[in-house]
Order: structure tokens, then C-alpha cells, then sequence
């Protein structure tokens, strides 16, 4: 749940709103933008389907997050979400590719998709190395073979592998 205050909120509103979600066993995450404040209700959201909280003095309106992502939604942080894999950045302003196939089928076939691949920029390799399946006469693939397979294209390339 996302609580967003109104501009001339006052601090005590903000501490009332917080006393009032702890009390009902939710913790409250407070950011303060440039422009507005927003709190963030974590826990069980279904305890406020009674709550009024819109009546509470200061706030301008509530909206609903039941998506297990809220922690880094637009909604509730209002700025890019930034994730660190070893050296690259996911999100912000620059665009990443995941590429690769997906199935590992041959050491071979994952390397030239690689090396054509790795001169564009890509950054991430993907590949499915255990594929299962509903059938046992369907191909599930190499498994921890495949897995040493992709260990090797990331030493060879410096791609990293997801």
C-alpha cells in the first residue's frame, strides 16, 4: 500500500500515520521526495481493506500495491531502480541486453552465438542449461555440462552469464 501525503503535510501526520500501521502490525517505509512524501505500508495489505486511511489528516490518497515487486516500483520509490551485477548496471537510464539461446545444445553453438553476441555490446548471456519437461523422450537439456560450457564462454568473453 502507498500512502501519498499531501504537500503541506506536517511531521506530526507523518508520525501518526506510522503509529497507526505499526499498530496494526504493518511496518512503514518513509521517502521524502523532491515534490511530495509517500509511505509505504509493508506487510499483509489485506489488514487495510477496513482501514480509512485516506480520512487521516495529511494524506491526499492511497493506492493499492499488491504486486511482490512494490520495493522498486515507480509508485513507491519515484526514481530508476539501479541493480549492481558484478560491474554492469541493470536499470537507470542505460538499456541492457540479456541475449543467448535457449537451449546450451554444444560448447560450439554457444560460443559463436557469443562471439556474435559479445562485439554488439552484450553484456549478458543466457542459456538454458536444465530444461524440464513433461515427457522423458524430450530433450532436458545438458545440465551441469551445459553449465561448464557457459563458466567458459564468461572466462573467454567476460560476458557475464545469467
Amino acid at each position: 500500500m502507498i500512502i501519498v501525503l499531501k504537500p503541506n503535510h506536517q511531521e506530526e501526520e507523518i508520525h501518526r500515520i506510522v503509529r497507526r500501521l505499526e499498530d496494526l502490525g504493518l511496518r512503514a517505509h518513509i521517502s521524502k521526495g523532491e515534490h511530495r512524501t509517500i509511505i509505504g505500508a509493508i506487510g499483509d495489505e489485506r489488514i487495510l481493506r477496513e482501514v480509512p486511511l485516506e480520512s487521516l489528516p495529511g494524506v491526499e490518497s492511497v493506492l493499492p500495491i499488491l504486486k511482490p515487486y512494490k520495493l522498486v516500483s515507480r509508485e513507491f520509490r519515484g526514481e530508476d531502480t539501479v541493480i549492481g551485477v558484478n560491474g554492469q548496471e541493470i536499470g537507470g537510464r542505460k538499456i541492457q541486453t540479456i541475449a543467448g539461446p535457449c537451449a546450451v545444445e554444444s560448447r560450439e553453438v554457444l560460443e559463436e552465438i557469443a562471439d556474435a553476441l559479445h562485439p554488439l555490446g552484450v553484456k549478458f548471456l543466457r542459456g538454458g542449461a536444465f530444461k524440464p519437461r513433461t515427457s522423458p523422450y524430450s530433450f532436458q537439456g545438458w545440465g551441469e555440462k551445459a553449465l561448464k560450457f557457459l563458466a567458459g564462454v564468461r572466462e573467454r568473453t567476460g560476458m557475464l552469464v545469467v
